[in-house]
Formats: structure tokens, C-alpha cells, sequence
């Protein structure tokens, strides 16, 4: 049977941002450093094929740190944790290593920071997301109230209407959270922001490719976890950009080829907690289907780049 034509559009910039190459690189290193086993507190970055190939080289992920001992060392995630996790280790003499994305950390700062200048905090995040519990847990509890949309906004009570700030989960939708910073300022118009918005670069940066590409294409494909806050907002940015089908996809066998079917053009892109060899698996099984030319959709260049923590660049 001959294979249909399809134009394959990859938008650019699309997979691994810098926080996640730091994040793995830091798991690799401390197992070069201290050899197996190394443990992890909750996944590294949120990318199944990711965490499989750490546990492959003698990396342990657990979900709290009473699961660890205290002779081995542990690494806190990309997403960040809340104060009382490096608390616990430090009073239980554990070597540590934090692989918060350094972009999470500035939020951290930020709240830390307006909280000593007296006032209580609205962070714009996903109840339950690993970073939202991190950046949350930066302060004591009820001086960091969560909104998730904007109806959220009418409801929240605040001790002092005059003496709030905001700051936002990194991984969110870039539109979505400009509605709530809107709404939070008609409400609240003493509250106080960030600079700029906490959403970070390579979130911006995706989303951004992914609705230029949106309108070009008869359906998506977007690489990436279910637990992936960064890639199933690119689901939505298509969607809403007026593509009219987009699917999460993890594997290249989670590809619904019916779905496809009839398609004179198909989008690729990946979120950032996505390595490249799964992007290369999705578009291997495109070109196996169809005749495909290739287009590449670029609305941005990175490059950023994060050093690790000094503990793990010194031999000792």
C-alpha cells in the first residue's frame, strides 16, 4: 500500500530546557561522585523514560525522605521542595543536593522576600504539583494561598487586602495566567508582582512555537508525561491556537494513528522535561506511516545554560 504524503512540521524550541538538563546531570554526577545508590526524592524531572534510565544507573526514588538512610546521599527535584525538607536532612547529618530548577528557586526567593517585608502571599499554580507544595512550603502555613483560575480569585480571603503579593508556578499556561494576574489586580490593586512574570523561558518559549505552528497544522503530537504540567499546557496552547487535534503523547506507541488519519499535516514539539531520543521515536513513526517533508517552525533560539552545585564540580 503507498504511504500518504504528509508535511511534518517540528516546532522549535521544543524538548529539554535547561533546569531539566541540569537536574539529570546532577543525579549522573552524584552517582559518579558516590557511587550506587544514589536517592531521589520524588521524580527528577516528570518523564517516565527519563527516571527508568537514572534507576538503570543506580539512582532510588522515593517519595518522602524517611524513606532514605542517612548514610547515602539524596537530591531534592527540579519542582523544588519546601524548607522543611532540607530541615530534616540537615538534623539528620545527610549529605544533600538540591536540583531545584534554578528559575523555581527565584520564585522561592521572591516569596521569602515579601514575606519579611509583611506581606502574606497568592500563588498562581495546580493544587497538589510537586513545585506548587515547594514554593508553598517556603513559608509558614495560611501565608500562601493557591489560586488556580480566575473564579478562584473572587473567593480567596486575604488577612489584608493592601498587603499582598503574587507569584506564579513556572510551568503554566502563559495566556491563562495573564487572565489571573488581571483579575487579581482588578480585585486586589495593591498587590504587588513580580518584575516579570515568574513563567519561565523555555515554558514561554514552547508555547510560543507551538502557536505559531497551530494554525499550519491538521494535528499534534506533543511529547511529553501526564503528570507534565509544561507538556499538557502545550495541548492546550495548540488546541486553543486552533488546531484542531492535539494529543499527549509519551511514546511513540501512545500515537492514535486513527486520529491521524486524513491529515495533510502533522505538528511535533515536546515539553521540557522531554529528551530528544523520544522526540527522534515519534517523528521515526511518522516517516515509517507517511512520505513526509520536513518544516521546522522557529520562534526562538536558547541558550541557557545552569551550572551545577559546587559540591558535586570539587573531587572531594
Amino acid at each position: 500500500m503507498q504511504k500518504p504524503p504528509v508535511t511534518l512540521y517540528l516546532a522549535a524550541p521544543r524538548g529539554f530546557c535547561a533546569g531539566v538538563d541540569r537536574a539529570i546531570k546532577i543525579v549522573e554526577m552524584a552517582l559518579q561522585k558516590w557511587g550506587a545508590p544514589v536517592y531521589v526524592r520524588h521524580e527528577i524531572v516528570h518523564n517516565k523514560f527519563v527516571v527508568d534510565g537514572l534507576k538503570a544507573k543506580g539512582a532510588v526514588f522515593v517519595e518522602e525522605l524517611d524513606e532514605c538512610p542517612n548514610d547515602r546521599p539524596v537530591i531534592f527535584s527540579a519542582h523544588g521542595v519546601p524548607k522543611s525538607v532540607p530541615a530534616e536532612a540537615e538534623e539528620r547529618h545527610m549529605i544533600y543536593v538540591d536540583a531545584t530548577c534554578p528559575l523555581v528557586s527565584k520564585v522561592h526567593i521572591e516569596a521569602q522576600r515579601h514575606a519579611e517585608s509583611g506581606l502574606q502571599m497568592i500563588m498562581i499554580g495546580h493544587k497538589g504539583h510537586p513545585e506548587t507544595i515547594g514554593t508553598m512550603g517556603q513559608l509558614p502555613q495560611g501565608e500562601v494561598l493557591l489560586v488556580e483560575t480566575v473564579s478562584d480569585v473572587a473567593t480567596v480571603q486575604v488577612r489584608n487586602p493592601s498587603r499582598i503579593a503574587f507569584v506564579t508556578q513556572t510551568t503554566l499556561s502563559v495566556d491563562d495566567t495573564t487572565d489571573i494576574v488581571a483579575a487579581l489586580k482588578a480585585r486586589f490593586p495593591a498587590i504587588i508582582g513580580p518584575h516579570k512574570e515568574d513563567i519561565c523561558y523555555a515554558t514561554t518559549n514552547r508555547q510560543e512555537a507551538v502557536k505559531s505552528m497551530a494554525p499550519l497544522v491538521d494535528a499534534m503530537l506533543v511529547v511529553g508525561a501526564p503528570n507534565s504540567s509544561n507538556s499538557r499546557r502545550l495541548v492546550e496552547v495548540g488546541t486553543k491556537a486552533g488546531c484542531p487535534y492535539a494529543q499527549l503523547v509519551q511514546r511513540a506507541d501512545d500515537i492514535d494513528w486513527r486520529a491521524l488519519r486524513g491529515a495533510a499535516s502533522i505538528g511535533v514539539t515536546a515539553g521540557a522535561s522531554a529528551p530528544e531520543v523520544l522526540i527522534d521515536e515519534v517523528i521515526d513513526a511518522i516517516k515509517d506511516r507517511y512520505v513526509v517533508t520536513v518544516s521546522t517552525v522557529e520562534t526562538a533560539v536558547e541558550n541557557v545554560e545552569f551550572k551545577v552545585p559546587r559540591v558535586l564540580r570539587t573531587a572531594s
